[in-house]
């Protein structure tokens, strides 16, 4: 079996940041394992524009944001196989993958980091009624049929939902000819960032239906023909008496996305019920000492930058557990609450060499006038005054060294939503 120091599984924006961070952290023997036929996972059908502000200071397209990172790889030498499936981790740190050319193969690392990403949830896991026909796809599906196939999924089209993917195709379901009839969102706010609602619908006029979904999916000759659509109550359940048809022959599902952590689960690593993601730590280890998670795989950013930034700290923290061991074996939990959903990491070590922390959450639902604050005890650290906060952008709280400092065992650490009224 080949030992080596670190595996990194997942070859896309998250992997390769975090590759390269372990490399420059003095740990160089690492393998990233994809199973794709390219690095950069999703963002190479993402042709868009709006990646790496935050990390690059320029607005980028997917493919380039991705080949930003590719560079960093290559110029090191960090080795990656392509086409190379994972389908098992356990806890002893053991990969075995899968590929065409070496057929089954198993590493043995010091250090796993595990940046699977997610998927789209699919319309089995919202339960339509109606037709099984086709024309129905998830946003994502759609965005490699015009972006990498030059496929066109329909010319009528329903968006359900109001992610960012969803958001970003009815854009580009635009520009390539389609008329995108409206899009349909159960919830009374988006998921998506405001940004993408202003740029993708508000500037080519296409109706966003907040509180509304689709009861029935109508077929004719085994194509969609038409979708009804319903307003739902305050306990999200339809107001049949509000129904009304519209004709289309695509829909397109931007229903939320799942970290896909059955790796993780087949480590034995603790997954978050609300977060779906791995319970982590501030240095971004799970429950199983050794393994590390981060990106999309452990919770769903909305930013590529923010996946790059957690992922380059993963990949450090990481090299410095193989150089050094574990760091502490004492943990303060922190939790989200009133109105606060989650707040990643879960738990914070007690070492004293932590420079600063980041806490990344997301609301429950949107608010106005509020204040993000840290209580630590009972009393307020940090705050911060918000005119409105969403579901879909996520928050982050960076604590110096000299907060880091005042968390004491025992301590109770809690971020929270102040003086705010639901939107």
């Amino acid at each position: 079996m080949r030992k080596c120091d670190i595996v990194v599984v997942g070859g896309g924006p998250a992997g390769l940041a975090a590759a390269v961070s372990a490399f420059e952290a003095g740990t160089k023997d690492i393998v990233i394992l994809e199973r794709e036929e390219r690095l950069g996972g999703i963002l190479n059908q993402c042709i868009h524009n709006g990646f790496g502000l935050h990390t690059f200071k320029e607005e980028l397209t997917g493919p380039e944001y991705a080949d930003r990172f590719e560079q960093l790889v290559y110029q090191r030498g960090i080795e990656y196989k392509l086409g190379s499936t994972v389908i098992n981790v356990t806890a002893d740190k053991t990969v075995t993958y899968v590929s065409e050319q070496e057929g089954l193969q198993k590493i043995s690392a010091k250090a796993i980091i595990l940046t699977c990403g997610c998927r789209e949830r699919p319309r089995g896991g919202i339960n339509i009624a109606g037709a099984r026909a086709a024309g129905i796809f998830s946003a994502g599906t759609a965005q490699k049929l015009v972006n990498i196939d030059g496929l066109m999924p329909g010319k009528e089209v329903v968006i359900l939902g109001s992610g960012d993917i969803g958001l970003i195709m009815a854009r580009r379901m635009t520009f390539e000819g389609a008329k995108v009839k409206a899009v349909v969102e159960l919830m009374p706010y988006s998921s998506g960032l405001n940004r993408n609602i202003v740029q993708c619908l508000n500037d080519f006029d296409i109706p966003l239906m907040f509180s509304h979904t689709v009861v029935d999916i109508k077929a004719t000759n085994g194509r969609v023909s038409s979708v009804v659509i319903a307003q739902v109550d305050d306990k999200l359940q339809p107001i049949m008496s509000t129904a009304q048809e519209i004709a289309c022959d695509t829909l397109l599902l931007s229903v939320g996305l799942l970290p896909e952590n059955e790796l993780a689960g087949y480590a034995g690593v603790e997954l978050s019920p609300v977060t779906n993601g791995a319970v982590v730590d501030d240095q971004m280890m799970t429950s199983v000492e050794g393994i590390f998670e981060c990106g999309n795989v452990l919770h769903v950013h909305d930013l590529v930058d923010y996946v790059s930034e957690e992922s380059s700290h993963a990949g450090k923290c990481a090299a410095n557990y193989v150089q050094n061991g574990m760091s502490a074996t004492q943990y303060v939990p922190t939790c989200g609450t009133n109105g606060v959903r989650y707040v990643v990491p879960q738990k914070i070590r007690k070492d004293a060499n932590v420079e600063k922390i980041s806490l990344r959450m997301r609301v429950a639902n949107a608010f106005k006038n509020v204040e993000l604050a840290v209580l630590l005890d009972g009393e307020k650290i940090f705050s911060r005054k918000r005119p409105i906060v969403t579901p879909g952008e996520m928050e982050t709280v960076v604590l110096g060294s000299e907060l880091v400092a005042r968390i004491k065992q025992g301590s109770k650490l809690e971020v929270t939503l102040l003086k705010g009224e639901e939107k």
